[in-house]
């Protein structure tokens, strides 16, 4: 099992690349720094739309409650607040939702978009490292992740750290891109990626190798019942995944029980 981001090594992935564990953080933020802006422009051209729907499921999954009752989320890696917002609209007045991510220039964009949103008093932006998280224990109800975990160095610290902060009978929620396996789609998915993919980047934000990191990154991460027992290790019960879009992505669920 490739365990990225395992405390035991000195090293780990950048896409395709080896690099010292230390150094990955850097490499990881001068890619988020460059794309930000754009970020979700390019999540629209790359998947065709398709993330909307995939995070839209993970939100119906989570099941926040729609009346007073309080539920506090915790959003990590999610600096747009893409995944916040869909939150906060299928919620009740209840739910508030914290979006933590390390990089500065991602949160800058998604405060920008809850003002213009109004929904700035319902989500908050804080900078933070999802390995080594600033909240107090079982601050949560729910930890939820999208497309950020294999950008994570030590992706087991992350692990027990969303263990930590949740309550007991929290839910943790992770959405991230998979092994594809439809036969054929998995050919015209590599062709899509590799071939498509960067040049998409350079058009849309002057930056294709940004773009290359990330198509390599997902064939570096945990197939799923790897990161399935990656989940578990860190405390979660009733661990479970489901595959979505042939196997492009899979949705992630464990519980603090």
């Amino acid at each position: 099992m490739d365990r990225q981001g395992d405390t035991t090594r000195n090293t780990t992935h950048f896409g395709f690349k080896d690099v010292p564990l230390s150094e990955k953080q850097t490499l990881v933020n001068d890619v988020f720094h460059s794309v930000a802006s754009r970020y979700d422009l390019m999540n629209d051209l790359m998947s065709a739309g398709l993330h909307r729907a995939w995070k839209d499921i993970m939100v119906t999954t989570l099941n926040p409650p729609r009346n007073d009752r309080p539920f506090a989320l915790l959003d990590v890696a999610g600096g747009t607040g893409d995944v916040a917002f869909r939150a906060v609209q299928a919620s009740g007045a209840g739910f508030h939702a914290t979006v933590c991510d390390i990089n500065p220039d991602m949160l800058r964009v998604g405060r920008e978009r809850a003002e213009a949103r109004r929904l700035d008093d319902r989500v908050s932006f804080v900078e933070g490292n999802a390995e080594a998280l600033a909240f107090p224990d079982r601050a949560f109800d729910g930890y939820t992740v999208a497309f950020g975990i294999r950008n994570v160095p030590r992706i087991d610290l992350a692990l027990a750290e969303a263990f930590r902060v949740l309550r007991p009978g929290g839910r943790f929620l992770c959405l991230e891109f998979s092994t594809v396996d439809m036969p054929g789609l998995d050919r015209l998915y590599d062709l899509f990626s590799f071939n498509v993919i960067p040049p998409l980047g350079r058009a849309v934000t002057g930056d294709a190798e940004s773009y290359r990191y990330l198509v390599e990154s997902i064939r570096k991460f945990p197939r799923p019942d790897a990161f399935a027992e990656m989940i578990r290790a860190a405390g979660f019960a009733r661990v479970s995944w489901q595959s979505l879009s042939g196997g492009i992505v899979a949705l992630h669920s464990g519980w603090r029980l």
